[in-house]
């Protein structure tokens, strides 16, 4: 009889995990407290309108490809992407900038800010692309069991190369002059959670991902990904459950040996938490059987949270692109208030989405379909209806001034959705919207293992884990987890 396995959440890294668990011949159920399988990255109609509720960009596409290659699949079987370019503008005090798709043509743009910078930005590319190989190769797919792992030929003639020891900040100023290029090389690490003067420099590979690698569009949006991995697990005979939320996991003599949710109890060999790792401690397991006590979990730095706004309009806007990062407000010190000073902040920097510039199937005929983004601090407290508002005006209002055309008499559908939500939604810990920071002192063995140090068939998987956020990371973390279950049971 095979053996069972029991995976809590069906995220990215949930779903990953059951894949591989199912091809390597287990019993595998997935137990999900939403109607719909995803995660944060679940999708939401309304009206006509279709939102990716959480991640938007897709980048590293070998990750993807790699993933569905395992099952002798490809991303063709399931959607269709398409390359943006230009990849995305960045609005600053002076004006947008447009940054085209393809190292040569961005080149170009930095050679006509800076002269001298087209040759120093193929230097750190080639660089990055070091990185990038070895990093994702090798480094992120070890489970941080012991350090042992990292005794990789590779990885250690390479050390200085692969730039552990030194910030991103230093290592972009290293290379730029001009502020511009500098803010540009950095937003990458953005993704990762924390600023670029305590980011390791390892983490330039998120330059190449962007510049060579591509921006992309999966036809449909992020949540065909989320279809695709579904229909995958489903044709492995994998079982999902919805609208059930785990309430306990039964313990006997230090092993898991049931889950109980609102609606039964499942018996399992082993457990797989792909929900928020801290409310699977703190909430399902007793105070004696937690790998981690409170103090440790509040020592954390975590990746911010986010205010979204998912806005449906009943006309197209002009002389707009799919991705749009608005920079006309000092970066470091929204950076600041995000990471030191944990406030709501003042001026904020945010990032629009609008995929209905890509695809016309996301809105009605002749609608505009916009996801807006301001990152806040994880943890902060007066998450009320009127902060909501007031920071929808504000993002209007230099929406407005930007595109010069009217936008909030447009307006026929507006949802947001922040701390409580992330919170009611996902259990998430503190209402952080991407996991911990990947600061040195959070990477690789320094992360929440993903395995329980005192539950012996208890694993962890997703953002709060290796190898840490992002979606081409999490399909990433579910395979290291279940190649950890499989070598051990």
């Amino acid at each position: 009889m095979s053996k069972q396995v029991i995976i809590i959440g069906s995220g990215f890294a949930g779903m990953s995990a059951a894949a591989f668990m199912a091809k390597a011949g287990w019993q595998v159920t997935v137990l999900e407290k939403n109607d719909q399988p995803g995660g944060r990255a679940r999708q939401w109609k309304s009206d006509g309108f279709t939102f990716d509720m959480g991640p938007s960009w897709y980048w590293m596409p070998d990750v993807f490809e790699r993933f569905f290659a395992q099952f002798g699949k490809s991303v063709s079987d399931y959607y269709e992407l398409e390359r943006l370019d230009p990849s995305y503008r960045v609005y600053w005090p002076d004006g947008p900038m447009d940054i085209p798709a393809g190292l040569p043509a961005l080149q170009a743009l930095f050679e006509s800010i800076e002269p001298g910078s087209a040759r120093k930005l193929q230097q750190f590319m080639d660089e990055a692309a070091y990185k990038y190989r070895v990093g994702v190769q090798r480094l992120v797919f070890k489970p941080g069991q012991s350090l042992t792992e990292f005794l990789d030929w590779e990885v250690i003639k390479g050390v200085f190369k692969l730039d552990v020891f030194t910030s991103m900040k230093q290592h972009v100023h290293k290379f730029f002059q001009d502020p511009r290029l500098r803010q540009l090389m950095e937003f990458p690490v953005l993704f990762l959670g924390a600023m670029p003067e305590q980011t390791p420099a390892l983490y330039s590979l998120m330059n190449y991902a962007d510049v060579v690698g591509g921006t992309w569009y999966p036809k449909g949006g992020m949540y065909a990904i989320v279809d695709a991995m579904y229909r995958l697990a489903l044709e492995l005979g994998v079982e999902f459950r919805f609208n059930e939320a785990v309430t306990s996991i039964e313990l006997n003599a230090s092993s898991a040996r049931s889950v109980t949710t609102s609606q039964g109890s499942y018996t399992a060999d082993v457990v797989i938490g792909g929900a928020d790792y801290h409310h699977i401690e703190s909430e399902l397991l007793p105070a004696s059987h937690r790998s981690y006590s409170a103090a440790y979990w509040d020592s954390r730095v975590l990746a911010p949270s986010s205010l979204l706004f998912y806005v449906g309009l009943n006309k197209r806007l002009s002389n707009i692109l799919h991705h749009t990062l608005f920079f006309d407000t000092p970066f470091e010190a929204h950076a600041k208030e995000i990471y030191r000073e944990h406030q709501w902040p003042k001026a904020p920097l945010f990032y629009m989405s609008a995929t209905s510039v890509t695809d016309n199937t996301v809105a009605p005929p002749g609608f505009e379909n916009l996801f807006l983004l301001m990152p806040v601090a994880a943890g902060l407290d007066g998450d009320t209806t009127e902060v909501r508002e007031k920071y929808f005006d504000q993002i209007i209002q230099r929406l407005e001034t930007h595109l010069g055309q009217p936008v909030k008499d447009a307006v026929v559908l507006n949802r947001s959705f922040a701390h409580k939500d992330f919170k009611e939604d996902y259990h998430s810990f503190k209402g952080n919207a991407y996991g911990l920071a990947n600061t040195l002192k959070q990477t690789a063995n320094l992360k929440p293992n993903c395995r329980s140090k005192k539950v012996k068939n208890l694993f962890y998987t997703g953002q709060l884990t290796v190898p840490g956020p992002g979606v081409p990371p999490s399909l990433i973390s579910g395979e290291v987890v279940a190649k950890e279950v499989i070598r051990n049971f």
